[in-house]
């Protein structure tokens, strides 16, 4: 066994100490020794968006087109219409269809009288006089008046019915059917008007047509007068 000097020992555990030092010196630098960047495996989840910088769902190509077919769809998703129901034209179509007719959009005229069984009986009746299709639903508003303005009765009371939305081109044409009791058999009042106010449904002004049905009831006994639900067509 060779012998090494004390001195000599001394010496090589002290470089050996330095270059340990050295070592941990190097790796607690906060140099970053491996600059790889991490790897990603397939599968990964993206990164999470702030949907709170940009809160608006994007909206799909045809979505304005979907809300459009919906609402002119009837309820359970048919959008077929009924066939035309009577003389002048007109149909039965699901309520928002198009949009409704203004009395500026319309004209207003009273047909001839079917009496039966004691009643008198006239159609009312509003044509499309506009250049697009237009909407009618429900019951019409009417008024007897005289030469003065001045009203004559009652405003007609609504016969039961199931409402309908008529649609009208131009040119065609919604009745509703105005009676009343023949005054000579109920006994009422009578007086006769100038005119006939009629105002379209869900509308406020109306339309003024003169009246030659001659007499109607105001006031007494069985001196109702009635309107019935808008009908396409001009008369029963």
């Amino acid at each position: 066994m060779a012998y090494t000097p004390r001195s000599a020992r001394h010496g090589a555990l002290l470089v050996g100490t330095v270059a340990v030092l050295g070592l941990l010196t190097g790796c607690g630098n906060g140099q970053d020794v491996h600059s790889d960047p991490p790897i990603t495996a397939p599968g990964t989840a993206a990164p999470a968006t702030d949907t709170s910088k940009n809160p608006a769902a994007p909206t799909s190509p045809d979505a304005s087109g979907s809300a459009g077919a919906a609402s002119s769809s009837a309820p359970g998703g048919s959008a077929s219409t009924a066939p035309s129901a009577a003389k002048g034209g007109g149909k039965t179509v699901p309520a928002a269809a198009s949009s409704r007719c203004h009395t500026s959009e319309l004209r207003a005229s009273v047909g001839r009288n079917d009496p039966g069984a004691g009643q008198e009986n006239f159609p009312v009746v509003f044509t499309n006089r506009s250049a697009r299709t237009c909407t009618l639903h429900g019951y019409p508003g009417a008024a007897f008046v005289n030469g003065s303005g001045g009203t004559l009765g009652a405003d007609p009371k609504r016969e039961p019915g199931s409402p309908v939305t008529v649609s009208l081109k131009p040119g065609q044409s919604a009745w509703a059917g105005l009676t009343f009791s023949n005054p000579g058999v109920s006994g009422a009042r009578t007086a006769t008007p100038a005119a006939l106010l009629v105002t379209p449904p869900d509308e406020r002004d109306h339309l003024k047509v003169a009246w030659s049905g001659g007499p109607v009831p105001v006031s007494g006994n069985s001196s109702s007068v009635r309107l019935t639900v808008l009908s396409p067509g001009t008369a029963p």
